[in-house]
């Protein structure tokens, strides 16, 4: 298999990695997250500069780490789509840059595709087919994974992604950003009943709901209507058991689509990937749900569940294995579906 280098910087880290397809040898991360702190949220411009201030410095300790030269890199590799359309340009023209100048293949990844590959990195025996349960700040997916490049979202949120709403309560609640492992740390001294919450159910024309879609716009809402009822009350809110029915709420949500899909589309395993993957709640709910069916679940180590250039690595390792490379002329994409993945190549 061939050894790419692969960079990420989709949105607030900037990640460099060397990976032979699931074998990393150097995975590079620097994240934004204190500098983005003080405005509640990811900024645009002030992320792009970032990455251009750290990138070449993560390439040469990458390569250092890896204990690999370029004649040794078989590949170039970079995130081209969805995400900030400035922050992937940086990523985009050093990857390409790259490419020209040591004259190997280049390949742009679509950051989804990236967040699927994350299992493989941990689990040398997962094959496709399988069911992709994707849960981070931008997604919330319920992928059917048939081949490398051959993917059908058969689930997903109408809204907000689940990662955005743990970042709005825990705004709302005044707990700080990023909002998901504050509320996770918080809901672990909580009473996950404490409050009944809507699961936020899609429904469909002829009546009933849809069976893998869903909406965590709602729940927000009602989170910030029981902290408003409460002050007006007059009683203090009580935040672990806020943060806890809330967490419970959509590891609740996440579990009940995700079982169902898989059973009804006959697959034995759900790989979850992205930053929500790292949640606490949405691990034990849905490892006990499945166990009751049958199923296997698989996540990625912590390390491989926020944005890294190491998934990336791994996807564009098995693409370039089949012959996939992208020409010096691709752009970048704020939004691109899952399903228009194989038009980032030449094959």
């Amino acid at each position: 298999m061939p050894t790419v280098l692969a960079i990420e910087t989709s949105c607030d880290e900037t990640a460099v990695a060397i990976v032979n397809n699931r074998q990393v040898y150097s995975s590079i991360i620097a994240s934004q997250i204190p500098v983005h702190q003080q405005y509640g949220g990811v900024v645009p411009e002030v992320a792009s500069r970032q990455h251009l201030e750290t990138l070449n410095h993560e390439i040469a300790q990458a390569m250092e780490q890896s204990h690999r030269d370029w004649g040794q890199i078989d590949g170039i590799a970079a995130t081209c789509a969805p995400g900030l359309v400035g922050a992937l340009l940086v990523g985009l023209t050093a990857a390409k840059t790259l490419a020209m100048v040591h004259k190997k293949p280049f390949l742009g990844v679509h950051h989804l595709e990236g967040h699927i590959y994350a299992t493989y990195l941990s689990e040398s025996t997962l094959d496709p087919p399988f069911l992709s349960l994707l849960v981070s700040g931008g997604h919330t997916s319920l992928i059917y994974v048939k081949d490398c490049g051959n993917y059908e979202t058969l689930g997903e949120t109408r809204d907000d992604a689940a990662g955005e709403a743990f970042d709005k309560v825990a705004r709302l609640l005044k707990l700080g950003y990023p909002g998901g492992p504050i509320i996770d740390k918080l809901a672990q001294t909580g009473n996950p009943q404490a409050f009944a919450l809507p699961e936020g159910k899609i429904s469909l024309p002829g009546g009933g709901y849809h069976p893998y879609d869903g909406s965590f716009s709602g729940l927000k809402t009602a989170v910030l209507r029981l902290v408003q009822q409460l002050e007006k009350e007059g009683r203090e809110v009580p935040l672990a058991d806020v943060a806890a029915s809330f967490q419970e709420t959509i590891a609740r949500s996440l579990t009940k689509r995700a079982i169902a899909c898989a059973r009804d589309y006959g697959l034995s395993t759900i790989a979850v990937g992205g930053g929500v993957a790292a949640n606490s709640g949405l691990r034990k709910y849905l490892q006990a749900a499945a166990a009751e069916h049958n199923l296997r679940v698989l996540f990625p180590p912590l390390k491989y569940c926020t944005d890294n250039a190491a998934m990336i690595g791994c996807a564009a390792s098995d693409h370039l294995s089949r012959g996939h490379t992208s020409t010096l002329t691709l752009g970048v994409h704020s939004r691109l579906p899952l399903s228009q993945v194989m038009n980032l190549y030449e094959h």
